[in-house]
């Protein structure tokens, strides 16, 4: 009898300890949702994706519900606060400006573009249609404020890329006016003005566009309007002015580590400067065929410069305003290009382009850290201020730091879009 009971009494013993296991498995589960029950990575069957799992996230971190704030905010955002007059653009991305604009500016353009990417991939008609709504003005009411073709500013880009959404409403509501408005812009960044210089002449006949400059911002602007007469159309020539215009600022402005200086004789890097180029690359590459023959050169580029990249991500998971400075105390974190280096992160993740353990990790600290840079209005905090070329550290520390400057809510956009992005590798 006292073997018996004491058999029975290590049997119950046993039982509680299996129980009391799987209810400490249970309580200590993975905060990130991703399922696999081991934060910690000691199940040598399960390995952990905690650190660079780019689908689930934290309450309060969700890209559907955060892209949703902020398409809403771009929809819906009062410019006229500061303003006598009521004109329903940013004054070159800054939404509190007393500025009024005299055109769209490039930073909303950008901004229109990742909310119809955003609105597009989450299947949200009513928001995509919102996004449309804003823009439709700009046929009637608002027609003075379509960018000329013929600015007397030299940053002539600036304006052209304003075709790139008209053409991507296009490729889904399939209206002529859409498509007419576009193209009317894509193909002008190929025809040769009258009163050309000789350097636009010069950069005519050799097959790119006379907008070429050889400036960092360039390879988003040209790229990005290009790209979508692509995609509107079918027509390879569209494809292909991308991809030499791309190939030729690879060849002339990347440095040996991957990264871009702002110019050649402003020798410093950065951040959003060199996040515009990190987002043209994106744009290439989706277009690539397998079998093109820049596709490695490119592909490379891009994966020179997203390592540099990796190498000077800041603890908190921000860039610096001058990327080559993340320790620097005096050197702040930095919204805009920080989210555009997310975005180039996780679309080189999830289109299988980088290793994803190393750079799903980078992309995750990045998305993570700029949700924490939203303030309650959803407006980004943070953003530098529209910056031309500078010749000293202390010119970019101590530009001004807009918030809610479409700057950032465009890069924010993108990288929501990007991570609800269904690929071929998901």
């Amino acid at each position: 009898m006292r073997n018996c009971k004491s058999f029975m009494l290590t049997v119950f013993l046993m039982l509680c300890s299996v129980t009391f296991t799987c209810c400490a498995e249970e309580l200590s589960g993975d905060p990130s949702g991703n399922g696999n029950g081991n934060p910690n990575g000691n199940n040598d069957t399960d390995k952990d994706t905690t650190n660079y799992n780019l689908v689930d996230f934290p309450k309060g971190y969700s890209p559907i519900e955060i892209g949703q704030k902020l398409t809403n905010r771009f929809i819906t955002v009062d410019y006229s606060t500061k303003r006598t007059n009521k004109v329903n653009y940013s004054f070159w991305g800054n939404i509190y400006s007393t500025n009024t604009p005299d055109h769209v500016t490039y930073p909303d353009v950008c901004a229109w573009l990742g909310a119809l990417w955003f609105a597009d991939a989450a299947k949200n008609d009513n928001l995509y249609n919102g996004v449309v709504k804003k823009f439709d003005p700009l046929f009637t009411t608002d027609i003075k404020f379509q960018p000329s073709l013929r600015p007397s500013a030299s940053n002539i880009v600036d304006y052209y890329v304003f075709g790139a959404v008209p053409l991507q409403i296009y490729q889904r509501k399939q209206e002529s006016k859409y498509y007419d408005l576009g193209m009317k812009y894509a193909d002008g960044q190929w025809t040769l003005p009258s009163n050309a210089t000789q350097t636009q002449k010069d950069w005519y006949d050799k097959g790119y566009s006379w907008q070429t400059r050889l400036w960092i911002d360039d390879m988003f602007m040209i790229t990005a309007l290009q790209a979508q007469a692509y995609h509107a159309t079918g027509d390879e020539k569209y494809r292909e002015r991308t991809i030499d215009e791309m190939v030729l600022y690879l060849d002339e402005i990347q440095r040996d580590n991957g990264l871009f200086y702002h110019a050649p004789n402003a020798p410093f890097y950065w951040a959003r400067g060199n996040g515009w180029m990190a987002a043209g690359m994106v744009e290439v590459l989706k277009l690539l065929p397998a079998d093109h023959k820049h596709k490695q050169k490119i592909m490379n580029a891009y994966i020179k410069m997203m390592k540099e990249l990796a190498k000077y991500q800041r603890p908190d998971g921000m860039w610096s305003q001058l990327i080559d400075h993340p320790n620097t105390a005096d050197m702040w974190a930095e919204s805009s290009g920080s989210a555009m280096f997310t975005y180039a992160m996780i679309s080189g993740v999830k289109n299988g382009w980088l290793e994803e353990e190393k750079y799903g990790t980078v992309a995750r600290k990045g998305w993570l850290a700029l949700v924490s840079f939203l303030d309650r209005n959803f407006d980004i905090t943070e953003v530098c201020e529209g910056t031309g070329v500078g010749y000293s550290y202390e010119y970019y520390r101590d530009r001004r730091r807009w918030i809610g400057d479409t700057h950032g809510l465009a890069a924010m956009l993108w990288s929501a879009y990007a991570l609800i992005l269904q690929t071929e590798t998901d």
